[in-house]
């Protein structure tokens, strides 16, 4: 089976050949040098990592690779986010690499994160020797064990002659049908053994089928609905950006005046900027994005998945809606909304097939009358929109902080976020208009992502600059990659929105547990012990980020905001680092509280949107 690129790269990877083709010539090397050979031959250019004693065979000949970078991170985290973000940035996979034992399972959490968000991986991993594996040999793991549950496929290679034809297969599972993670671990004497390295391999892999096309039948039955809705809504999530499908929705939106709601792993396959676009849905979604999926007769779910952040208490999701539900993975079709019409397909086909097939009964006379529906739903746009109070105060807003760097970023910039109430400012008040601009942790919500995943990103996109909207809490996990960034030559630049707190987790303390700020605090101790550490700086990210190579710079005072990040837009030499003093109890709203359902959404604190009552019709 052929091997295809994946996402939104303009690289394609080089594609491994079935057998009964005429192979290279064959050569005599070890183990580690046939590793190496083959992730040239793959097209890894970047990999991420750290050497230990189970995985040095392999970083001897990496030192004489001239087509493989190697970044040397600082942790093992690190190089796993990093993997995602350049494969969220470039389309192509990302790779990492660490040795055995604790270095393979601090990759744990990256693989978990990629598997969440359909991320094309390949993590490497040295083993102890094969035979003493299960004998609890030093620094040994059974990682392979360890992350079936979180991979889309795994490998325990302990011969070195299988090197080749392993390498090939992952890169190939990884970027094919629904892309996910990949784990090779390879038993040390695998790589220190001596073999034979030809290429291309033999790729076998008989149960391994993706279903591309979708069927024509259910593709008809869809566009019938389509054009036979009253209040159709295009619900379209990451695949869409993954499968290189956004100027085929583009058509299929304006095609049908369908409003479209693009979810958190989706922005930017639509652009914000669009009359057709109505936001974000889910429990921080917009207003109007909620709503419309709540009041829909018709839902087309595009590389969607349902899952409860966009559909809050399931019985209660958009009851008058039948569901055309397509997707790469036929096991997320039916997993939490039964789907009237199921189509199995990539869905870059699915949406051209819809085109064709919408414009046939455009030909045929049946055409959806809308009118009405965007009457509604502009009313709700008009009355319920995104924004934000300034404190009263006088001190920063974070949400103008967030907002201000998009609008002052250079044009093709890309965005990461951490996770918490920075993640969900940066989704509502920056504009994304182009795919594989705005970075994120989705399905698993990783405190410590966005510094790592934006050095992938840099590394993977040099020309772009690279923003990392990240929250003090997060930034303190995962900050010492800014030493990658430094002595790699990595200049990303690093927003640091400074609450002093664990800002999501004390928002939910003010709003469900009578303001009782237990453990949230992160920039002062207990004043019995440290009696000077209330209105501390502990750290001090200037000094910090200064300490790693970095520019350290900080705002306080709304009246600098646009010089500050001006002038971290204008250093390109190395990393930058800015300590954005804001409010600390500024919140993240609209939001549905977990476990409720959509119809209680609140536009702001004790503000809940009047619908009417003849909205339920």
């Amino acid at each position: 089976m052929p091997m295809t690129e994946q996402a939104t790269g303009a690289h394609p990877q080089p594609r491994p050949r079935s057998g009964g083709q005429q192979s290279a010539p064959v050569e005599h090397v070890t183990g580690a040098q046939s590793l190496i050979r083959s992730l040239e031959e793959v097209g890894a250019d970047t990999v991420f990592g750290i050497p230990g004693g189970a995985i040095l065979p392999a970083y001897d000949p990496l030192m004489d690779s001239t087509r493989v970078r190697h970044v040397l991170v600082r942790h093992e985290q690190g190089a796993g986010h990093a993997a995602t973000g350049y494969a969220q940035a470039t389309g192509r996979v990302g790779v990492c690499m660490a040795t055995s034992g604790p270095g393979a399972t601090n990759l744990v959490t990256p693989i978990a994160d990629a598997h969440m968000d359909s991320v094309p991986l390949v993590a490497i991993t040295g083993q102890v020797a094969s035979k003493s594996i299960g004998t609890d040999a030093f620094q040994e793991a059974d990682i392979v064990g360890i992350t079936m549950p979180i991979t889309k496929h795994n490998f325990l290679v302990t011969k070195a002659e299988d090197i080749p034809q392993v390498i090939a297969q992952a890169f190939h599972i990884a970027s094919t049908g629904r892309p996910g993670p990949v784990l090779v671990d390879i038993a040390k004497d695998a790589l220190q053994a001596r073999t034979t390295f030809s290429w291309p391999p033999t790729m076998d892999l008989p149960g391994y089928r993706p279903v591309t096309k979708p069927h024509a039948k259910q593709i008809r039955e869809a566009a019938k609905l389509i054009t036979a809705a009253k209040r159709p809504v295009l619900y379209v999530g990451g695949g869409v950006i993954k499968a290189q499908a956004t100027a085929e929705l583009k058509v299929l939106a304006e095609l049908t005046g369908a409003p479209v709601t693009t979810t958190l792993m989706a922005l930017g396959a639509f652009p914000d900027s669009h009359p057709l676009h109505v936001g974000m849905p889910g429990m921080h979604g917009a207003v109007t994005a909620v709503t419309a999926l709540q009041k829909a007769d018709l839902i087309v779910a595009l590389g969607a998945r349902f899952d409860d952040r966009v559909t809050g208490k399931l019985d209660s999701f958009a009851p008058y809606a039948k569901i055309v539900h397509a997707d790469i993975d036929p096991a997320e079709i039916g997993k939490n909304r039964a789907a009237d019409v199921p189509i199995v397909g990539d869905a870059r086909e699915v949406i051209a097939d819809l085109v064709q097939a919408v414009q046939k009964e455009h030909s045929e006379g049946h055409r959806g009358d809308y009118t009405a529906w965007w009457s509604d739903l502009s009313r709700w746009r008009e009355t319920y929109p995104l924004g934000y109070d300034q404190p009263e105060d006088g001190s920063l807003s974070p949400q103008a902080v967030i907002e201000r760097i998009g609008q002052l970023a250079p044009e093709g910039t890309i965005f990461a976020a951490g996770v918490g109430q920075h993640q969900m400012w940066s989704a509502h008040f920056i504009q994304y208009e182009k795919p594989a601009t705005w970075l994120n942790s989705g399905g698993a919500g990783t405190m410590g992502y966005a510094v790592p995943a934006a050095m992938g990103a840099k590394a993977g996109q040099p020309d772009r600059t690279v923003w990392a909207v990240d929250g003090d809490g997060c930034f303190q996990m995962t900050n010492q990659e800014l030493t990658t960034c430094a002595l790699n030559n990595i200049p990303i630049k690093v927003a640091i929105i400074n609450n002093g707190a664990l800002g999501m987790v004390r928002q939910w303390q003010t709003l469900f547990y009578n303001q009782r700020y237990s453990n949230t605090v992160l920039h002062s101790g207990p004043e019995d012990i440290n009696p000077d550490a209330k209105g501390t700086r502990v750290p001090d990210f200037v000094k910090l980020s200064e300490a790693m190579g970095c520019v350290g710079l900080r705002c306080e005072r709304p009246e600098d905001l646009d010089k500050v990040i001006a002038e971290a837009n204008s250093i390109n030499d190395r990393p930058v680092v800015v300590d954005f003093i804001v409010h600390e109890d500024a919140m993240v709203w609209p939001m549905v509280a977990a476990g409720t359902s959509n119809d209680e959404i609140m536009a702001a604190r004790d503000v809940r949107p009047d619908f009417g009552d003849n909205e339920d019709d």
